[in-house]
């Protein structure tokens, strides 16, 4: 099923089960080795491995994109690091953490005068074009059997995150919104280029991440992103969805509120991608026919809970979405590699007992 049950689904066509993906799943490497008997011990055997087990869970889409806080720091930028804990081990066994703790800005005045073209530089159209085709002939050559993409983890607020700490943002905000404003309409014209160069590139499928709440909901008022963040987004979205490019949205945490400002007029996302706090019953209700949805199992509930349990979310799931022509089944806040293995693997009977139409 995989690539064509990726694009079938993107264009709200119905499929005889319902499609699926996962993240990070691939580098469980416990699971990766139950799954296709490759052993994953050997690091050699780790691309390998990963490009079976996607076979066998056989995935609509690989989540991926090629525009984020590298980008920044690729011509010299600063941006705040505040480190990584432990959570996965890559195909070379290299651990994920890191305590390189840096915070380049510490006053809201240095945000206000910060000039984004001299501190992260100019990236010229020919550039951005090309580095988007070759992450996608990257993407295609490694997983050739699923619908690849590529893409913009800093669009509006991830970048803004990026850049400072999220105190420094937050103070920013609060002690004077104009001047931050000000900063947001230069931060969005730094980034415009890269969302007019997909518009140009090859790729037919771009995925849009911006992290713009946390688990608890929205940092600031919702007003004051309808007045400095949507309108921006819609801005970079437009050349996107003239090109004729399928377009899909993920953000993290509970954005629930926000459906209708992501969702309303016309140059709206054709798929979102949620998290299991935001209300999916609710989005499939207000948008389902219209656009695809991703998600959103609890992956807390695969680190902890019981077969019935599992069975269970994974029954939501399916009892909100499978209606739906756009809906594609997945974990929605990650598959790490502490998930026992046996809760995975049972996880995923359910998924193929449960996803027939």
């Amino acid at each position: 099923m995989s690539y064509d049950a990726g694009w079938k689904a993107l264009n709200l066509e119905m499929t005889d089960r319902v499609p699926r993906t996962e993240y990070s799943a691939h580098t469980h490497w416990d699971l990766v080795k139950r799954v296709t008997g490759i052993d994953t011990a050997v690091t050699a055997n780790r691309a390998k491995a990963s490009s079976a087990f996607l076979k066998s869970w056989d995935y609509a889409f690989m989540w991926s994109l090629n525009v984020y806080r590298g980008t920044l720091k690729s011509k010299g930028g600063r941006i705040t690091d505040m480190g990584h804990a432990t959570y996965a081990e890559n195909n070379e066994g290299k651990s994920d953490f890191r305590d390189t703790a840096q915070q380049p800005f510490t006053s809201p005045e240095e945000i206000y005068n910060l000039d984004m073209f001299e501190e992260y530089g100019h990236f010229t159209k020919e550039e951005i074009v090309a580095d988007f085709n070759r992450h996608y002939s990257t993407m295609q050559k490694t997983w050739p059997d699923t619908m690849n993409m590529a893409g913009v983890y800093i669009t509006m607020f991830s970048g803004l995150i990026e850049i400072m700490v999220w105190d420094l943002l937050l103070v920013s905000i609060g002690t004077d919104e104009v001047r931050f404003g000000k900063f947001v309409d230069r931060y969005f014209e730094w980034i415009k280029p890269f969302f007019d160069g997909f518009a140009a590139c090859d790729v037919p499928v771009m995925m849009s991440h911006d992290d713009l709440v946390w688990t608890s909901g929205p940092v600031a008022h919702p007003d004051w992103y309808r007045k400095y963040i949507f309108p921006h987004i819609k801005k970079l979205w437009k050349p996107v969805k003239e090109a004729g490019k399928k377009l899909i949205f993920t953000c993290d945490g509970t954005w629930t509120d926000f459906f209708d400002d992501i969702m309303e007029g016309p140059y709206s996302p054709d798929m979102v991608v949620m998290e299991p706090t935001t209300d999916m019953a609710l989005f499939a209700e207000k948008y389902g026919k219209r656009a695809g949805f991703v998600g959103n199992a609890d992956c807390r509930i695969l680190l902890s809970g019981t077969k019935d349990d599992i069975h269970n979310e994974v029954k939501r799931c399916m009892d909100i979405g499978k209606k739906y022509p756009g809906f594609i089944m997945a974990v929605g806040n990650h598959l790490p590699s502490n998930t026992p293995v046996d809760n995975a693997l049972w996880y995923n009977d359910c998924y193929e007992k449960l996803s027939r139409r």
